[in-house]
């Protein structure tokens, strides 16, 4: 199910509710309403349809089925709550195991029961109805005890007040948790955490063009990157967790349409596949961001399996630490008949950001781990490593620091430094320089804007930041929910430092960035919420534009 927002009767797309039922746009009937009430059938239409589909047989093995639902029946109470609270994890439904997500719904109590009541008695289910003070109850035992709180938590904020000689404007809210912005000259695109793909109008319209159980039979899992070639060709890599034998796998996939997307013309198909052990723990970082080099190259970022290299206990989990395909920048030719990994740079924790300034230096932006040492943000040098799990920031590497379970550097191995930050933003200061960013502020997507843009964006790098996932005392007050505008400046020593400001704050935890054309910038939040302190829950957010006043 999906939340509300002024934007989402376009994402509904051609299916609209007529009086008599559900109605696809070949004007043939979907779903008759057995006997539920008509509002119970609306809501569906509205927030279910997308995922479960009109005949709610849903889109295994993402969406689970509501027709025939074992679960609907069974777990009555979980299923109130994850309408009033989301839902995250596995579950199983009909034998089957589904792991996705499902945002909370912004419905009240007589809304709930009407939705649960209309599925209940459709498509041969036969679940008794659902009444508001049944809701009620399960919903004050759930994270959002009342639906005020609920309305409260899931607010869209204000937007905040755009620079000098710019204007920032809400484009359209998201149906879904989104990770990536991927698009050029007109033609852009969302990615959906899920694997959907959906075309970004910049007056206002969201249009659902691929769903994952389109092009991945066996499920996607979570989907963190996208990229378009020269030929305009799409690129989507997902990372889907493997029952396999000693250890679960962490698979990955590459998936690359055969001729131009433009629109969902030509369909996503298996293009690259590789696996490695899954991580241990929530440190799955997964493969994320992918972009063409200078070189025409595509590079393709691959996150920590670890938080700090630790070990597990856990059966079924490999024990060692970080493996040849994590915690690294991959380099694959995309014009090879049979496209292979070639690892340039190691020891990047998460670089869940990457790009290149006008004169081909590459640049990442990477979290930390749950220790509070520094983000990073790194010049990379292709063979070059930089430290990870052995050193932190620019922490001094030696075995058993900052944790017991740090290893001793590899012999013969020199670490890269990271960049300074001289701030004023981000952490650091001329007086106390940092290297780089706030502990646990989370740097994302990354995006250089060349001297065509007007300042203070010309001739530097605008980075999300995510914000903290820690409270305190680890991260005592609320660092990121920001986008910064960061200046790179070589030092004679070959090593680079920059200067951070602070472009636009605060933010529903910026997660990607994208050029729009005529100096304009997209900026994807992740949620709603633009602070940690205050507790509030998880809703998907929306795309924001930054615009010059007068066009550059």
């Amino acid at each position: 199910m999906k939340p509300t927002g002024s934007g989402f009767a376009v994402l509904m797309g051609a299916w609209f509710v007529s009086a008599v039922g559900l109605v696809n746009a070949e004007g043939a009937p979907s779903i008759s309403v057995p006997g539920g009430p008509e509002r119970g059938a609306k809501i569906y239409a509205e927030k279910c349809l997308l995922c479960h589909q009109a005949s709610g047989q849903g889109a295994p093995p993402v969406y689970p089925p509501l027709a025939g639902s074992d679960w609907l029946v069974e777990k009555r109470e979980e299923v109130i709550r994850a309408l009033c609270e989301g839902l995250s994890g596995r579950v199983v439904v009909n034998g089957r195991e589904y792991e996705n997500g499902m945002p909370a719904q912004v419905l009240d109590d007589g809304e709930v029961a009407d939705v649960l009541s209309f599925v209940g008695s459709s498509w041969g289910n036969s679940a008794a109805g659902f009444t508001a003070g049944e809701v009620a109850a399960v919903r004050a035992k759930s994270r959002f005890k009342t639906y005020a709180a609920l309305v409260k938590a899931g607010a869209y904020q204000a937007l905040p007040q755009a620079p000098e000689g710019w204007s920032l404007r809400e484009v359209v809210q998201l149906p879904q948790f989104c990770t990536r912005l991927v698009g050029r000259a007109g033609e852009f695109y969302v990615l959906g955490q899920d694997g959907s793909v959906f075309a970004l109008d910049l007056a206002g319209a969201l249009t659902p063009l691929v769903r994952p159980g389109d092009y991945a039979q066996a499920g996607v899992g979570v989907a963190l990157g996208a990229a378009l070639d020269a030929e305009g060709r799409l690129y989507v890599v997902t990372n889907r967790k493997v029952d396999a034998e000693p250890v679960l796998l962490n698979e990955v996939v590459v998936w690359r349409t055969e001729g131009a997307f433009k629109g969902g013309a030509s369909p996503l198909k298996e293009w690259l596949k590789t696996n490695y052990p899954h991580g241990v723990g929530g440190m799955n970082h997964g493969v994320s961001h992918m972009a063409f080099g200078p070189d025409g190259m595509l590079y393709i970022s691959s996150g920590s399996r670890t938080d700090s290299g630790e070990s597990t206990e856990k059966p079924g989990y490999f024990k060692g630490g970080e493996v040849e395909l994590t915690a690294a920048l991959w380099r694959v030719d995309p014009g090879a008949a049979q496209p292979r990994v070639e690892v340039i740079a190691r020891g990047i924790r998460n670089p869940y950001g990457f790009a290149w300034d006008g004169a081909g230096n590459l640049f990442t932006a990477s979290n930390g781990p749950d220790y509070s040492a520094p983000e990073e943000v790194d010049f990379i040098v292709p063979g070059a490593h930089y430290g990870f799990p052995y050193q932190f920031a620019d922490w001094p590497a030696r075995e058993g620091f900052p944790y017991p379970h740090t290893p001793a550097a590899p012999a013969g191995v020199k670490f890269r430094a990271p960049v300074v930050n001289l701030g004023p933003a981000g952490g650091g200061s001329a007086d106390a320089p940092l290297s780089t960013l706030d502990a646990h502020s989370c740097p994302g997507g990354l995006l250089w804007c060349g001297p065509e843009y007007p300042e203070p964006l010309g001739n530097s790098f605008v980075m999300t930041r995510f914000g903290n996932l820690l409270g305190a005392p680890a991260a005592p007050v609320d660092v990121g929910f920001d986008v910064l505008v960061c200046r790179m400046e070589q030092r004679p020593d070959g090593n680079w430092q920059m200067r951070a400001r602070t472009l636009l704050a605060p933010l529903g935890r910026p997660i990607d960035v994208l050029a729009a054309g005529a100096g304009r910038v997209l900026v994807l939040e992740y949620t709603r919420p633009t602070n940690f302190k205050e507790g509030a829950g998880w809703l998907p957010g929306r795309i924001l534009e930054l615009a010059p006043v007068r066009p550059h």
